[in-house]
């Protein structure tokens, strides 16, 4: 398996680091494309790390600033002809052909293509001690009001912070039934896995599109504020409504949606979107959100596009490199591919990516979650606290759902 990948050394400081890693990837899986040649449009599936420094904790050994990997082989699903096909390259046909077969018949066997079945609640030790939790909540009540302060100051207008949760199932979990489990839990979000050595993986299932692109048009979500979902349709109704008129969930999102307009716009792309934002449920949480299309100028690429747009105020804040330099200095964990994106793109010029939301990594023989919340002016640290440990939800119930009795261990933030 050919692969692109980028090892990182110093801390993040200037706007060209950053988009040095996107140029870098951009280079070497060129070169890659034009050695393998041939009809068809190639695809390397991977990710960047939320900040470009090389992390020394030892969860993300697996993971540095970059990552990419050429597949031997491929599973594309059509969904307008209604079949699957199978691309590989080189040898090695009946291998993938069987590989396939043990993939499906785990897909089958998991339900994972069928109706959601009644999930199964993890009981409330996942969650560590009363103790643990209330020493770890009131850290978190500290954290914030030190950004609120600071915000308060004028030296950022927002500041996302995060939070870890270290959980060690009762029996192992593979990234594949994981992944099943979330797919089956998150409908509407883009779930995704990524495992680029046996054992070594992230999961998750992000609410949002940094950016696809076809035919040379980005598409991409602007999406921020969060609400719960009700006990039935009309509490849910509720719920959106009272999030559609939040004042704070408004200026939150907002940010997002100006700084992504900005930004394209910079890059000399013609960008339209939606008048207001919409409310998007999705099976767990609901968020605001605006659809965002770019006409992209000849020589930009969906990697210039990731290099300018990344780290957004969805997952970072505003203005961008204080609320960096905010949650560096504030958060007592290594993110590592935690909100970076990840996805693919191919030698014809299209790709999507997401932010590696409600994602976990592998960590020894159980999974660090991760979640974060928006912190503005107005914000309540008891009401961030909720909205983290709903985001939290996804993959806990699909622990649940894959029916793998779950302890918390530790939790930091």
């Amino acid at each position: 398996m050919a692969e692109v990948r980028v090892d990182g050394g110093r801390a993040e400081s200037a706007s060209a680091d950053r988009r040095s890693r996107f140029a870098v990837v951009q280079d070497r899986s060129a070169r890659l494309f034009g050695k393998i040649g041939g009809a068809g449009d190639s695809r390397v599936f991977g990710g960047f790390s939320f900040a470009t420094r090389r992390t020394d904790d030892p969860v993300w050994s697996s993971f540095p600033p970059a990552r990419f990997q050429l597949p031997a082989a491929e599973l594309e699903h059509d969904p307008r002809a209604g079949k699957c096909s199978l691309l590989v390259r080189g040898g090695g046909r009946r291998q993938a052909e069987e590989s396939w077969a043990g993939w499906a018949d785990r897909l089958a066997r998991s339900g994972a293509a069928g109706p959601l079945g009644p999930p199964r609640r993890i009981g409330s030790g996942v969650r560590g001690t009363r103790e643990s939790r209330a020493a770890e909540r009131a850290a978190w009540s500290r954290m914030v009001w030190r950004t609120l302060r600071r915000i308060q100051v004028g030296e950022a207008e927002k500041v996302v912070l995060a939070r870890t949760l270290d959980v060690t199932p009762g029996r192992q979990v593979s990234p594949l039934d994981l992944v099943l489990a979330l797919w089956q839990e998150s409908h509407g979000s883009h779930v995704f896995l990524f495992e680029p050595e046996p054992g070594r993986a992230v999961v998750g299932a992000a609410p949002e599109i940094i950016a696809t692109v076809v035919n040379g048009v980005m598409r991409g979500t602007a999406v921020a504020g969060s609400v719960g979902v009700g006990a039935d349709s009309v509490e849910t109704a509720q719920l959106a409504r009272r999030l559609f008129n939040s004042d704070k969930d408004r200026a939150e999102h907002d940010f997002a949606v100006r700084d992504m307009v900005a930004r394209l716009s910079a890059l000399g792309c013609t960008v339209e979107r939606d008048v207001e934002p919409h409310v998007l449920t999705l099976a767990r949480i609901q968020h605001l959100e605006t659809k965002i299309a770019a006409g992209m100028p000849e020589g930009v690429t969906l990697l210039d596009i990731l290099a300018s747009l990344h780290p957004t105020p969805a997952v970072c804040g505003m203005p961008r490199n204080v609320a960096l330099s905010i949650l560096t200095e504030s958060e007592p964990f290594d993110r590592g591919w935690y909100a970076g994106p990840v996805g693919w793109f191919g030698s014809g010029g299209k790709g999507i990516f997401v932010p590696a939301l409600r994602s976990a990594v592998t960590h020894g023989v159980g999974w660090r979650l991760f979640a974060g919340a928006g912190i503005v002016p107005g914000s309540d640290p008891s009401l961030e606290w909720e909205e983290t440990e709903l985001k939290f939800d996804p993959v806990l119930r699909a622990m649940a759902r894959a029916e793998f009795p779950a302890r918390a261990a530790t939790g930091s933030g």
